[in-house]
C-alpha cells in the first residue's frame, strides 16, 4: 500500500484547492477515471504498469478504472484528435517539451505542483532537470516516468566475432563494418521506418547533432539565428542519405515497423539494431538466448569534424502523465492517487525493475537486474542526452522532418527536403 502519512497530505492537498464538496455522486458511489497510455505490448516495462492498474483496482474498489491502451503512434494521433475537440481523458500518458507545452497553450491541463510540494521527498528524488521538459511558465505538469535515450547501437557480437568485425567507434569505422556485413550477407542495421518517427528519433537525431551541435539546433528550433537551411544541417541530411546509399539497412525498410526492425534483430539476420532505451525491455523478454546472450550496446559513433560531443545520445527525461483540466473534486481525488501509483516511488522502482531506465533517484540491485540491463545503467551514467528532434520541433514540422528522412533514403534531395523543414519551422514559429 502507498498510503503512507505523506500520501494523506498529499491526496488532502489534491482537491483543488477550494471548499467545494468532493464532485460527483453520493456515499457509495463509485468515482470514475479514465487512463490512456502505451503499455499495450509484452515488454517488462507495458507489463509492469498494467499490474500497477490491477492492483490499483483492487486496493481501491471504491474507484472505477477504465484503461485504454493503445501503441505509442496511436496514441500521439488519438490524443492529438481529442485536443482539438477539447475531451481529453482523465490522465493519459505524455510526451515532454513540445506536447506539453501545445497542451498548457490548448488549455486542456492542470499543474501538479500542489501534489508534488505536498511530498517534497518525492518532488526532490528526481534526477537534475527531469521536470524541466514538464514545466511550463513555471508550473510543474507532470513527472517523468522513466529515461528515455532514443539512440542506442544494440549489436551481435558473435556476428562481429564472425566477420572480423570492429565494433565502430568512428563514423568511418561504422561505414566499414556496413560494407563487410552486406558483402557477407548480413544486414548490418535493421531498420523498420514505416512509422516514420523511428529513423528521426532513434538515429538521425543523434548524428544530426554529432554534426550541427545542440546549440545549433536549439537556435533552429526557435528560428532564432539558425535555420534548417544551413550548411551543417545539410551536411547532417547528407551523412545520413550516404549511409543509406552503402546498404546500411535492409530493402523494404520504409514498409517495416519496429516491432519487424526486432525480429529480423531477434533472428539474427542483422548485426546492428539502432533503438531507443526501451528497446531492451522487449530485448531481455523476447529475443532468443542466442542473440539476447551476445548482445552489447555503445552509442552512435564520432563524427570528425562535427561540432557536437560524441559522448551523446538523442533523447528525453520520459513520457509522463497529463492530468485534464476539467477534473475536480473526488474525481481528481482518484486520480491523483492513480498518478501517485504509477509516477511516485513505487512506480518508479517498478520501472526500474522492469529494465527500463528512469529519471529517478534510486539505486539499481545490480544482483537481480538482467546483466544486459546492467550494461545499458552503467553505459548512461557516462552518457548525456541531446534533445532528439520530436521533442523539440512542433507537431507539423515533426511530421515534416519524418516524412523527408523516409524520402531522403530512398535518394531524394537533401537541399529540398531541408527547405520543407524549414519552412515548416518557421510557419510553426509565427503562430
Amino acid at each position: 500500500m502507498i498510503c503512507s502519512a505523506a500520501m494523506m497530505v498529499l491526496l488532502l492537498s489534491g482537491c483543488g484547492g477550494d471548499n467545494e464538496s468532493s464532485g460527483s455522486g453520493g456515499e457509495g458511489e463509485k468515482v470514475s477515471i479514465s487512463i490512456w497510455h502505451n503499455w499495450t505490448g509484452q515488454d517488462a516495462k507495458a507489463v509492469a504498469m498494467r499490474k500497477i492498474i490491477e492492483d490499483f483496482r483492487v486496493d481501491h474498489p471504491e474507484i472505477e478504472v477504465i484503461d485504454e491502451g493503445l501503441p505509442t503512434d496511436g496514441l500521439r494521433t488519438r490524443l492529438r484528435t481529442v485536443a482539438a475537440a477539447d475531451e481529453m481523458p482523465e490522465l493519459f500518458v505524455m510526451f515532454p517539451d513540445a506536447m506539453t507545452k501545445e497542451f498548457v497553450k490548448g488549455n486542456l491541463l492542470q499543474p501538479i505542483d500542489e501534489e508534488l510540494n505536498a511530498n517534497p521527498e518525492w518532488r526532490d528524488n528526481f534526477i537534475p532537470n527531469a521536470l524541466d521538459g514538464f514545466t511550463v511558465d513555471g508550473k510543474v505538469y507532470s513527472v517523468p516516468m522513466n529515461l528515455a535515450p532514443s539512440s542506442f547501437v544494440f549489436y551481435n557480437d558473435a556476428l562481429f566475432k564472425q566477420h572480423n568485425v570492429k565494433v565502430p567507434e568512428t563514423w568511418e569505422e561504422l561505414q566499414t563494418a556496413v560494407q563487410t556485413f552486406k558483402e557477407n550477407g548480413v544486414i548490418p542495421i535493421a531498420l523498420g521506418n514505416k512509422t516514420n518517427w523511428v529513423a528521426q528519433s532513434t538515429f538521425f537525431s543523434t548524428v544530426a547533432d554529432r554534426i550541427t551541435g545542440t546549440d545549433w539546433f536549439l537556435k533552429a528550433v526557435e528560428q532564432d539565428g539558425a535555420k534548417f537551411t544551413d550548411p551543417e544541417f545539410i551536411d547532417a541530411l547528407k551523412t545520413f542519405q550516404e549511409l543509406g546509399e552503402l546498404g546500411a539497412f535492409q530493402e523494404g525498410f520504409n514498409s517495416l515497423d519496429e516491432t519487424q526492425m526486432m525480429q529480423l534483430y531477434f533472428q539474427g539476420n542483422a548485426a546492428m539494431v539502432i533503438n531507443g532505451g526501451w528497446a531492451l525491455a522487449n530485448l531481455v523478454n523476447n529475443a532468443p538466448p542466442e542473440v539476447l546472450d551476445n548482445t552489447h550496446i555503445t552509442i552512435v559513433p564520432a563524427i570528425s569534424g562535427g561540432k557536437g560531443a560524441p559522448d551523446t545520445t538523442s533523447g528525453v527525461v520520459g513520457t509522463g502523465l497529463g492530468v485534464s483540466k476539467k477534473l475536480s473534486g473526488s474525481q481528481k481525488e482518484a486520480a491523483m492517487k492513480l498518478f501517485y501509483a504509477l509516477a511516485g516511488p513505487d512506480g518508479q522502482k517498478a520501472t526500474l525493475e522492469s529494465s527500463t531506465l528512469v529519471s529517478y533517484n534510486i539505486e539499481l540491485d545490480k544482483s537481480k537486474a538482467h546483466p544486459l540491463f546492467v550494461e545499458l545503467y552503467d553505459l548512461i551514467q557516462n552518457v548525456k542526452i541531446v534533445p532528439v528532434y520530436d521533442s523539440k520541433l512542433g507537431s507539423a514540422t515533426v511530421e515534416v522532418v519524418n516524412n523527408g528522412l523516409q524520402e531522403l533514403l530512398m535518394g531524394g534531395n537533401a537541399e529540398d527536403i531541408a527547405a520543407k523543414i524549414q519552412s515548416a519551422q518557421a510557419t510553426a514559429v509565427e503562430n
